[in-house]
C-alpha cells in the first residue's frame, strides 16, 4: 500500500470550513439534534434500478449518527457531512449518544425512522447491535450509509471506508517498528471500544502483519480498551506501563486514545523511552511529534470522509445508485467515486505525519 503525502491544506475548499448548527433537544431519546438547511424532505422510496443521470433531490433529510457526540473525530466527520448536505440543499441533523456503547445508538435510529429521515449516516459501535433498528429504518424508506465503522453488510445500503483495513494495519505496524528501533521489544495496543468493527479488524490484521519475518523482534503483549474516553485511555496507558515494565511501544488506532496516550507519556518518565504511534489529528498531535514524544502517526482526511458519506447517501436516495458494484456517482468537490465489492466506497490512502510535514495540515 502506498501512502499519500498529500492532505488538507490551508486555504482548502469550502467543504472544509467549520460549520455551525442549531442545537435542539431530541425529546424521544433524550439526546441532541443539530439541524440546518431547508426543505420539506425528499422521497426515499426505493428504486428498482439506478439512473446515473438523475439529479440529486433537494430537501433530503440527512441524519448523522456517530458513535458518540463530543468526540473530536466525529465532530470533524459530521462537519464535512453538514457541508455536503448544505451543498445539495438538504436538511442536516446530528444525533447520538454521549457514550460509545454497543446498543446506545438504537433509540436514535428509531426516532430518526419515526421522523421520516431519508438518509441515515452512521458509524457503528457494534456490527450487530443496531441492525434490527436499521432494518426498520430501511423498510420505512431510509437509505443507510455506514462510515468509519461498519455494521454487518446486510444491515446497510453502502459503506464508506476511509482506507483499506490492510493498509491501515500495515502502516501502524511499520510506524511502531521504526519508532521502537531494530532491537524490537514488547508492544501493546490501546483501542477504542471492544466491539468496534473497524478497531477489531485492524487489530487482527496487525497481528498477521506482526507475524511476518521482518517484525519477528516485536511482541504484542496486550490489547486494552479506552472506550474513546480520554481519562480511561490514560488510565489504561498507566496500567500497561506498570504491568509491562519492558514495554517499548504503543499503537493506538483511535484519535481519542492516541492523543490521551501522547499527553500522558509527554508528562512522564517514559517520554522518549516508550514509542507511540496511531491514528490521530495533526492539530492534536503536532506538539508531541515536535517534542519527541512520538515520531510519526497516520490518518486520512476525516472531514472528507463525512463529506463523501453524505453525498453517497444523497445519491442512493435520489436513485443515482443502488449500491451495486461498479456503479459511479459524483461527490461534490471530491469528484467521481466507484462502488466496489460488498457495497463499499473507498475514500483513499491515509497520510503519514511527521515533524517535517505536520504543520502543513489543518484538521
Amino acid at each position: 500500500m502506498k501512502f499519500s503525502s498529500k492532505g488538507t491544506r490551508r486555504g482548502a475548499p469550502a467543504y472544509l470550513a467549520i460549520a455551525t448548527g442549531l442545537a435542539l433537544a431530541l425529546t424521544a431519546c433524550g439526546g441532541t439534534t443539530v439541524n440546518s438547511g431547508s426543505g420539506d424532505g425528499g422521497s426515499s422510496a426505493a428504486t428498482a434500478s439506478a439512473d446515473a443521470n438523475a439529479p440529486l433531490k433537494e430537501g433530503l433529510k440527512v441524519a448523522f449518527l456517530p458513535k458518540q457526540l463530543n468526540n473530536s473525530y466525529f465532530t470533524v466527520t459530521d462537519r464535512g457531512g453538514k457541508t455536503a448536505v448544505e451543498e445539495f440543499k438538504g436538511t442536516f441533523s446530528e444525533v447520538g449518544p454521549s457514550e460509545a456503547s454497543a446498543s446506545s445508538q438504537v433509540s436514535y435510529i428509531n426516532t430518526l425512522t419515526q421522523q421520516g429521515s431519508d438518509v441515515i449516516v452512521t458509524s457503528a459501535n457494534d456490527p450487530k447491535a443496531i441492525c434490527s433498528a436499521l432494518d426498520e429504518a430501511r423498510t420505512a424508506g431510509a437509505k443507510v450509509v455506514t462510515f468509519d465503522s461498519d455494521t454487518d453488510p446486510e444491515c446497510r445500503d453502502l459503506y464508506v471506508n476511509q482506507a483499506t483495513a490492510e493498509g491501515i494495519a500495515s502502516t501502524q505496524v511499520k510506524l511502531i517498528s521504526e519508532a521502537v528501533g531494530p532491537d524490537g521489544g514488547d508492544i501493546a495496543v490501546l483501542s477504542a471500544t471492544a466491539n468496534a468493527t473497524n478497531q477489531n479488524a485492524w487489530i487482527e490484521l496487525m497481528k498477521k502483519e506482526l507475524a511476518k519475518p521482518e517484525y519477528a523482534k516485536l511482541k504484542l503483549v496486550a490489547t486494552v480498551y479506552g472506550d474513546d474516553n480520554a481519562q480511561k485511555s490514560q488510565q489504561e496507558v498507566q496500567a500497561l506501563l506498570q504491568q509491562h515494565p519492558n514495554l517499548k511501544g504503543i499503537i493506538s488506532p483511535t484519535t481519542v486514545g492516541v492523543a490521551a496516550a501522547a499527553q500522558y507519556l509527554a508528562g512522564s518518565e517514559y517520554k522518549g523511552k516508550v514509542a507511540l504511534t496511531g491514528l490521530g489529528f495533526p492539530s492534536q498531535l503536532k506538539e508531541f511529534v515536535k517534542n519527541g514524544t512520538m515520531k510519526a502517526f497516520a490518518l486520512w482526511d476525516v472531514e472528507k470522509l463525512g463529506y463523501l458519506a453524505a453525498y453517497a447517501g444523497a445519491a442512493l436516495a435520489s436513485g443515482q445508485i443502488t449500491g451495486a458494484e461498479g456503479e459511479k456517482f459524483k461527490a461534490g468537490t471530491l469528484g467521481e467515486y466507484t462502488i466496489g465489492a460488498d457495497k463499499t466506497v473507498l475514500l483513499g490512502d491515509p497520510t503519514v505525519f511527521t515533524a517535517e510535514n505536520v504543520d502543513s495540515f489543518n484538521f
